[in-house]
Formats: structure tokens, sequence, C-alpha cells
């Protein structure tokens, strides 16, 4: 039988022998047990304490009426507990992100399914209603009769999210993770989807879910998110825990976020940051950010250009690279000199043992790193880039800059 939880809300609860137990005023999920079984109800009569009836001490349900297969004596005294889940209190009416539909809407009810176990019935929490149908049983509840209300509703549109695309919106990072709510289902969401969720959010709740991430995903939102909001959160973050966000992060991407910081912040997260990573986000904040200088990533691949596709591979494979933005390889002759590059995927469909110098595009093209912005744009539109390189006066690279990084430019003038 499908129930929802307003229907229950206010259910007169009865013992095995009949007697008037209390009102249903709350359920509980424990999700470090089972993420969608109601575990707990409490129940509530008059000046009486508390009282908790397990899933497993519930004999049937129903719209306005629980039955138990137990005395009233066999029932325990109420006592808070940080693990269990309130769905009234913690999901009705609360924001939620749609980790499928990649959006924030808000609890109007909770469905609920009915499953036979040993003799008792447990409830389990199927999908949340984000809907009209929901909105109007939480109205009409105790006003209208529960087969009244869902007459009315079969003529209403419906909107349901399945439990499992469920990610609450938790701002105490403590709490999120004692109640082992899901936060890795945001870590399944793409980068800059949830910049956007987040952008729609409170500060509070913004901070919960950057605190919950792990610090590569973290970075990764950052460098998605507008600067104004990026300030705000790592400002409030313990230096500890942003300065290994900052150290994840590209260093370009690390170096941005840290130049829109008060002078003593930034110096602060540089001291908690490892040397080396600490100097290469110095050195980006050298530049002028209108530069080519301030715009490229020191993090990039540069190899030998009298090597081998095979030798390339080979040697890539026993490193630690971050396949996602790697697009090219940036070609040094035996004076270290910028040479070239070669796109990764002229390399792997090369023979093996055509060397780069053989693969390399023509022209050859690179900026200094005090070249102006407006040169770098001109570079990638002229050639259709996907990557610039960026070499000192010695003709050394320095860095490369992405294609993205130019429509990022571009996006914010």
């Amino acid at each position: 039988m499908q129930l929802y939880a307003t229907e229950l809300m206010g259910a007169e609860t009865y013992d095995d022998q009949g007697n008037f137990v209390g009102r249903v005023r709350e359920f509980f999920i424990e999700p470090a047990d089972q993420a969608n079984r109601i575990a707990r109800f409490l129940l509530s009569r008059g000046r009486f304490q508390p009282l908790i009836a397990r899933h497993d001490q519930v004999a049937t349900v129903a719209p306005g009426t629980i039955r138990l297969n137990c005395s009233e004596r066999a029932l325990e005294l109420y006592q808070p507990n940080e693990g269990w889940l309130a769905v009234r209190k913690d999901l009705l009416d609360q924001q939620i992100i749609d980790t499928k539909g990649r959006k924030v809407v808000r609890v109007n009810d909770v469905d609920l399914t009915e499953q036979r176990n040993n003799g008792n019935v447990e409830l389990r929490l199927t999908q949340v209603d984000v809907g009209l149908p929901g909105a109007v049983r939480r109205l009409l509840q105790g006003v209208v009769s529960a087969s009244m209300v869902r007459k009315m509703q079969r003529k209403l549109p419906q909107r349901t999210i399945r439990w499992e695309f469920v990610n609450l919106i938790e701002p105490d990072p403590l709490r999120r993770v004692k109640l082992r709510i899901t936060h890795e289902k945001l870590e399944d969401l793409h980068p800059a989807d949830l910049a956007e969720i987040m952008e729609s959010l409170s500060a509070a709740e913004r901070q919960g879910i950057i605190a919950s991430l792990d610090e590569e995903m973290a970075g990764r939102v950052l460098a998605e998110l507008d600067e104004r909001l990026t300030t705000q959160i790592v400002e409030k973050l313990d230096p500890e825990k942003a300065a290994d966000i900052l150290e994840e992060m590209a260093p370009d991407a690390a170096a941005d976020l840290l130049a829109e910081l008060p002078k003593e912040t930034s110096e602060e997260l540089l001291d908690e940051m490892p040397g080396q990573e600490a100097e290469e986000v110095r050195e980006l904040l050298a530049f002028d950010p209108s530069t080519a200088g301030g715009m490229m990533n020191t993090d990039f691949v540069f190899i030998g250009d009298t090597a081998t596709r095979e030798e390339v591979l080979n040697w890539m494979r026993t490193q630690d690279l971050n396949f996602d933005a790697l697009d090219t390889v940036v070609l040094l002759d035996t004076s270290a000199h910028f040479s070239g590059i070669v796109p990764v995927a002229r390399l792997l469909l090369s023979a093996p043992e055509q060397s780069l110098t053989e693969m390399k595009l023509e022209p050859l093209l690179s900026v200094e790193a005090d070249a102006d912005e407006s040169e770098v744009f001109e570079l990638f539109d002229k050639y259709n880039l996907r990557t610039l390189t960026v070499v000192d006066e010695h003709q050394h690279p320095i860095g490369t800059i992405a294609v993205d990084d130019v429509v990022s430019r571009l996006v914010a003038k």
C-alpha cells in the first residue's frame, strides 16, 4: 500500500491490546543502518514523556492509525540521537539536491511503501514529492479525510524524485558525516553543475557542501564558482582545510582564488601549503592577471622532442597525470628551449617508433609571460588553438594557456 508521511503525522497509535499509546509526532531513519527504512516512530500523549516504537514493533499501518504488536511497557523512552534522520524536521519543507536532475527543489511530502517482515510491517521511503500533490496533502492535512485527498490528487501532475537521487543540503558538515547522507552523490556531479546548484543556496548551505567534499572535488567546484562566492567560502574554512583544497587545484586556479582574498589571508594559506605548490602559486601571483603569465597554468607535460611515441606513452603510464586536462604535450630541444607541441590524439595515432619532432604542429606558436591578454585572444582565434605555450625571455616553456581559460576570461568580461 502506498502511504504518505503527511497521512501518518498525528496518527493514533494503539498497542497489542487496543490501548491508546499516543500520536505520531515524528519518524526517524537510521542512515548508518538502512538508508530508506523508517526505523523508529516518536509517540507522544499529553504530559507523558514521549516514547519510541521500533520498526519491528509495528503490526499494521494505515492513514491515521498505527497498531503495535507489543504493549506500551515494551516501548523505549525517547532520547535524541544525532545519528537519526528526522523525516518531519530534516526533510519536509527542506531544500534538497536532486542529483539526477542536477537542481535544488523543496520537499512537500515523502512517499512510503509497506514491506512485511517476520509478522511486522516496515515502511520504506521510496521517493520525495516535490510537486503539487504533496503540497495539497500538506494543506488539507486534518481538514479533509485522507481518502478524499487521494481522490483529488489523482488529477494533479506528479513530480517526485526517487530517494536514491536525493542529497540533503546539510549546513552542519559534522552532522552530514554522522548521518552518512550520500555526499558521495555530490561527487558524481560535474563540478560546474554542483557550482551552479550552490549559487542558489544560502551561505551556510554552501559552506556545508564544500566541507563535506573531498579536497580534490572541492577544489574543482571552487574553480567553477563565482569569485565573490569563492572568497566567502574560503575565508570561513579552517586554514588547514582551505590549504588542502588549494593544493589540489591547478596552480592557475589557486592563484586566481588567492588573488581575490585579503593579502594576510592569502599569505596565511600559502604558508599552510607544501613548499613546491606554494612556490608555484606565488610565482603566478607575481604576474599581472591581464597578461599571458596571469592566465597560464604551470602544471603541464613537457618531453624531449627526440623521444618516440612508444617511449612517451610508457613514461606517461608511470606518472600521476591529470588525464582529464591532458590535451597537449610540450616539446623541448636539447637546450631545453621550446620546440613545439604535439596533441595527445596525434600522439596516440602515430607509429610506435615515430619521433615527437615529426608529429609537432606548425606553425610554432608561443607568447612571453608579459604578453597582453588581447594578443593571447587573437592567437587563439586566428589559429583555432586548444593550447598556447608561454615562454620566458630565454624561450624556455614556463606554462600553458588552455582554451577553457580563454573562454572563462572572455565570459567574465
